[in-house]
């Protein structure tokens, strides 16, 4: 792995407006940073990257099968106890997953470590199945990329394919907060994803979400949705007013509600105490357990949060390395042995690796200049280096 300049597109603006990537500036500041990019090689990208994806998605699976029938697993991530028959109901069901992004500190030796799994609500899709693959098609087909370059990336592939495998017939409805760019961008390439796949769709913003006399979603028109992509947290969708709907609703979701248990960072705790010292796995501990004493250097957590909010980072000794403001933490936190961000010229990356269904398909780096990553992370795309 490494880092290196290779030079802005010229132009780039203007195919990122042509190619319908409208927040590679969000308020000003850049997100998209092609000025360099991150070098694998095969290996790395197959051993260290692939395989420990699918086996983590698979253990974090069998996590999600024993957790739903255990209410003291339960409680321990904050499920609130009157949500629970429903997050059972939908693992029992069945209800599909359409993707997922786990989150490592890797930079170049060693097992990758994972930091925590996006399960319910990521972003970053757009950019990593689309303008990403297009930056390295262009840098290639002009030279300024290595001849016989790849990438690891099967995301927009795989998307379509999944949703051909897992939509509802009728209508398939994706919401997301119309006034966040990135939000929005997201769930309007869904849309597009599950157009190719031959769905009828809508796009809204949540605020158009409404609820039938006969228990089904839908939007202004009350046209039932048959499925129903949200960008938003299951833990705050069962707060607000339709959420005691969802149980009986025959509208399906994605995500589903089970993926609640997979997108909480205790699940983090649970998977050491179930697979101590495995290699890509960092020693985690409900905070209040007297093994947290264990950790030495080690990371705060709430169970809920997103974008680092919230997270601190602490010393051995105790004392506070860094840590990020936010809203998050009434529910609890956990404590995860440090595996600091690797550092390249200045800049730490952070890779995260697409699930899509229930296998790796493609892999996007965020960087920032802080130890922990934030909103305000660089995107910085990467490719496989000829062998």
């Amino acid at each position: 792995m490494r880092r290196f300049a290779c030079g802005e597109r010229p132009g780039w603006r203007e195919i990122a407006r042509e190619a319908g990537f409208a927040f590679h500036t969000i308020d000003g500041a850049p997100y998209w940073d092609e000025s360099h990019a991150y070098a694998f090689t095969l290996t790395e990208i197959e051993e260290v990257i692939e395989a420990p994806s699918a086996e983590l998605h698979a253990l974090c699976l069998a996590f999600a099968a024993d957790a739903v029938e255990d209410e003291r697993i339960l409680a321990s991530l904050a499920i609130p106890e009157p949500v629970r028959d429903t997050v059972r109901a939908s693992w029992r069901r069945g209800d599909p997953s359409l993707y997922g992004r786990l989150d490592f500190s890797y930079g170049g030796s060693g097992p990758a470590k994972l930091l925590e799994y996006n399960a319910d609500t990521p972003t970053a899709l757009y950019e990593t199945a689309v303008f990403q693959w297009l930056w390295l098609e262009q840098g290639l087909a002009e030279g300024r990329l290595p001849a016989g370059s790849d990438q690891f990336n099967a995301v927009h592939e795989r998307l379509i394919a999944r949703l051909g495998e897992i939509a509802p017939p009728g209508l398939f409805a994706f919401a997301a907060d119309s006034s966040g760019p990135e939000d929005l961008g997201t769930a309007g390439y869904l849309q597009d994803c599950a157009v190719q796949a031959g769905c009828e769709t809508i796009l809204l913003d949540l605020g158009q979400i409404g609820l039938r006399a006969d228990g089904a979603f839908c939007g202004p028109d009350e046209r039932p949705f048959a499925g129903l992509f949200k960008l938003y947290p299951w833990e705050w969708a069962f707060q607000d007013a339709f959420g005691p709907a969802v149980a009986a609703a025959p509208t399906r979701f994605l995500e589903p509600p089970w993926k609640m248990v997979l997108s909480n960072k205790g699940l983090l705790a649970h998977l050491w105490a179930r697979e101590p010292g495995h290699p890509n796995l960092l020693p985690a501990y409900f905070e209040g357990d007297p093994a947290c004493a264990s950790l030495g250097a080690f990371v705060r957590k709430p169970l809920l949060s997103r974008e680092g909010a919230n997270v601190e980072m602490f010393s051995a000794e105790g004392t506070r390395l860094a840590g990020e403001p936010g809203p998050y933490g009434t529910e609890g936190y956990i404590r995860q042995g440090l595996a600091e961000l690797p550092c390249f010229d200045g800049r730490r990356p952070l890779l995260g690796a697409w699930i899509v269904g229930d296998a790796p398909a493609g892999l996007c780096i965020r960087e920032s200049e802080g130890p922990i990553t934030g909103d305000g992370a660089l995107f910085v795309p990467h490719l496989i280096e000829p062998a």
